[in-house]
């Protein structure tokens, strides 16, 4: 990685997570579509673990008094059993299929609520939303717009939307970062001081993002949130048609 390389990771990394810290999940799309250029699929769904959770963690800790505790503890529980799932699995990402899979993902937010009325305030959704989270963070490097339809329906707020997302999404990077440990060997040294340096970065954007999604109304999160990831969803799409063809 050259430095003009790192300096772009970096300011990428400012902006998808102003980003997410609007939305909750749409900066991390981005960003995972940028590092599938830069690296090999396993290595590149472990960088972009690491620099997400720095980017939601710090967005759970800033909103920390919106995170529904209840709901995250039974999410942690599905996040668990996905992982174990997976390990016995001994599941291992094609760069094909994890272009089509998160193309695909934006489908869902566009579902009616009669078709797939799932709310994370119910206990067994929660838990659903869990090994979901996990499991596609898992295998397709990323879960933001499968996860919403847990939440984007709920009757929360949009700060607790927010703030409990980000703390699902720091337990399922996290999971992620360990199932993928050994492809992070190949990084060098340059590659590893460009992350750390994007780190502060994705506080910043954070930081940024919190700011403009308090002069938000609830409807107009949920309307720009839904076009958004169906515009990422569609760049996705296209460059898994691209590599098939």
């Amino acid at each position: 990685m050259s430095f003009w390389i790192a300096a772009g990771m970096i300011v990428a990394v400012f902006f998808t997570s102003t980003l997410s810290g609007v939305f909750g999940m749409a900066g991390g799309m981005v960003l995972l579509w940028i590092l599938l250029f830069m690296l090999p699929v396993e290595t590149a769904i472990a960088v972009h673990g690491v620099i997400q959770v720095v980017a939601n963690g710090s967005r759970a800790w800033f909103a920390r008094q919106y995170v529904d505790l209840r709901i995250l503890s039974l999410i942690i529980a599905g996040v668990l059993f996905s992982v174990a799932l997976l390990l016995v699995l001994a599941y291992q990402p094609d760069l094909r299929g994890v272009y089509f899979a998160v193309g695909l993902m934006p489908v869902l937010v566009w579902m009616p609520k009669r078709w797939l009325a799932l709310d994370a305030a119910k206990p067994h959704h929660a838990l659903l939303c869990g090994f979901v989270a996990g499991g596609l963070n898992l295998t397709v490097g990323l879960s933001g717009p499968t996860v919403d339809i847990f939440f984007i329906r709920t009757q929360m707020d949009r700060r607790t939307v927010i703030a409990t997302k980000a703390a699902t999404q720091v337990i399922s990077h996290g999971a992620k970062i360990a199932f993928y440990a050994n492809a992070t060997l190949v990084l060098t040294q340059t590659e590893w001081l460009g992350i750390l340096l994007a780190a502060p970065a994705a506080v910043l954007g954070t930081r940024l993002g919190a700011a403009i999604l308090h002069r938000m109304t609830d409807d107009g999160f949920r309307a720009w949130t839904r076009w958004i990831v169906t515009g990422i969803g569609a760049v996705y799409l296209a460059r898994g048609l691209m590599l098939v063809a």
